[in-house]
């Protein structure tokens, strides 16, 4: 009988045992707790119902483990990005766009166009809630111009710049960050731009281009942190833009000046700069075609096209009314002369093919005076219309001339193009003389619908691994120490076969050369990933088509 009557004490003690290691296995966290209580002097009449009474303390959470994070995937890649711990931050159905009262006259307009981007609420509140983003302005001065300091941390966001322009930027890094990653990376981006003048050029003139087409090249442009749009209006072809002092000049279609005030709207909410160019003393064709008498002709009577006489007065006379009707209808800095291929300076003997122009030099600026002197006063004399309006005057390298009596304001802004013009100046010559250059080599940043003239189409791969701001002719940079004279480049779209392709066409052609171009704007430093990594990340966040 006492064979029998152990038996089950000794399976109930196996068991017991049993159990008590699986507890032990799967919740090692428990250890403690059981000392505890086997140091608090109680003890049980038998291990089994011991066990069977004692409450199980449920499992403590985890503490979770993050890596350090990854600077977050954009383009323009970010400069700096400090890593930490965490989980980083994604969009929240109650989460909002925040900004202070006291920024929110300022940043009202950055905060609302990202909450819409990114489907959360707006609020302007000192008091930001977990899981919001809070856009607000530095001290002034607090770093350079268009920089932003973005920090993720505690299922918060928080962009800050010394300008609205610099947080601007650091919403387009936090959308960007989502849409690459699915959320923003734990840590602290640091982010300027290296260039001041980052965009896109564009010939309206030769062939029409949309409000809607323009509007949607500005949205992707802001994405990019691209800040300038120059606009190409006038030229033999056509006059693109409405005038009530020479309605007799304007081509058919053309953007009313309500389409330029709109287009001009949201180029400001997008911090970019619109660049109007009315080009001349040449392709003034659209012009002349309604002033005949204003058309330059050489010695034997013959016509040269798209060039106004300069000696005559009433050249100078229309277009500075035109200049002056603009002014106002264009609130940027700038203010784009043209001033190139005027073809009276291509011919062999200048001073022999056109004698009026040259006895019009001598008069003006002495015996020892030629027809680049002429054509130099003229584009001084169109830098004296806009200056005081406040626009900062540019020109194409082909109008600034050299070993001439008279010499380009040194205020001009030289916007360096070419090498191959007649007597080609190269850019080392401009910036010898202390002058500021903007990039616009037509090797690399030319985009020239149907590709005449041995043009090819750029591709982002070419910008992306070969081309620098310090590259302004050919394939050759220019020495680094002349880095800050050059203020930046932008991409030209040049319509001279305007058919060759259709507005979606260009989108899409361009859409990889601005999108490098725009990385080595912002980093002068060579870029990171490769072309093909670069590529794919450009799709992602601007997918073709």
């Amino acid at each position: 009988m006492r064979v029998r009557s152990g038996k089950p004490r000794r399976r109930q003690a196996v068991a017991t045992a049993v159990a008590a290691a699986l507890v032990t296995l799967a919740v090692p966290g428990c250890t403690a707790a059981s000392d505890g209580a086997r140091g608090s002097g109680q003890a049980s009449s038998t291990g089994s119902a011991a066990t069977a009474s004692a409450p199980t303390a449920p499992p403590p959470s985890p503490t979770p483990s993050y890596a350090l994070s990854s600077a977050p995937r954009t383009i323009p890649a970010v400069r700096e990005h400090t890593p930490a711990r965490g989980p980083g931050w994604k969009p929240a159905a109650d989460a909002r766009v925040v900004v202070p009262p006291g920024n929110a006259a300022a940043l009202a307009d950055e905060g609302k166009l990202l909450a819409g981007e990114l489907r959360m609420g707006f609020a302007e509140t000192a008091d930001p809630s977990p899981g919001d983003v809070e856009l607000a302005l530095g001290a002034k001065n607090s770093g350079p111009p268009e920089s932003y300091t973005l920090t993720v941390q505690g299922n918060r966001v928080r962009v800050t710049g010394p300008d609205e322009a610099g947080v601007f930027y650091g919403t387009r890094t936090l959308k960007q960050a989502v849409k690459s990653g699915g959320s923003a990376p734990e840590g602290t981006v640091r982010d300027a731009p290296a260039k001041p003048q980052r965009g896109l050029n564009l010939d309206i003139a030769r062939k029409n281009f949309t409000v809607g087409w323009i509007e949607d090249e500005l949205r992707r442009m802001a994405d990019l942190k691209l800040n300038q749009l120059g606009l190409h209006f006038s030229d033999d072809q056509a006059f693109r833009i409405q005038s009530d002092t020479h309605p007799e000049i304007v081509s058919t279609p053309h953007l009313s000046k309500a389409e330029v005030r709109q287009i001009n709207a949201l180029a400001a909410r997008l911090h970019i700069t619109v660049v109007p160019e009315l080009d001349s003393p040449g392709h003034l064709g659209a012009v002349l075609r309604a002033h005949p008498a204003l058309q330059l002709r050489d010695v034997r009577g013959r016509a040269v096209k798209g060039a106004v006489d300069i000696s005559n007065p009433a050249s100078a006379k229309l277009i500075d009314e035109l200049l002056r009707e603009y002014l106002p209808l264009f609130p940027g800095a700038f203010w784009h002369l043209g001033a190139d291929e005027y073809q009276a300076l291509v011919y062999r003997d200048p001073q022999a093919s056109f004698p009026q122009l040259a006895q019009a030099a001598r008069q003006e600026y002495g015996p020892s005076a030629r027809i680049q002197d002429l054509a130099e006063g003229w584009l001084n004399d169109r830098a004296d219309v806009v200056r005081p309006a406040g626009k900062v005057p540019k020109a194409w390298n082909d109008g600034f001339f050299t070993a001439g009596v008279v010499q380009a304001a040194k205020d001009i802004q030289v916007e360096y193009w070419t090498g191959k013009e007649n007597g080609a100046r190269p850019p080392l010559e401009y910036l010898r003389e202390g002058r500021k250059l903007v990039n616009l080599n037509d090797e690399y940043l030319y985009y020239v619908l149907g590709q005449p003239n041995q043009f090819t189409y750029p591709t982002g791969k070419r910008i992306y691994e070969q081309w620098t701001p310090l590259v302004l002719r050919g394939t050759t940079p220019v020495p680094a120490r002349y880095a800050a004279q050059i203020l930046g480049a932008r991409l030209a779209v040049w319509s001279d076969l305007a058919g060759a392709q259709t507005q979606a066409q260009v989108a899409e052609g361009i859409r990889l050369p601005l999108a490098a171009l725009a990385q080595k704007v912002w980093d002068a430093r060579p870029p990171q990933p490769a072309w093909t990594e670069f590529k794919a990340l450009a799709d992602r966040l601007q997918p073709p088509g």
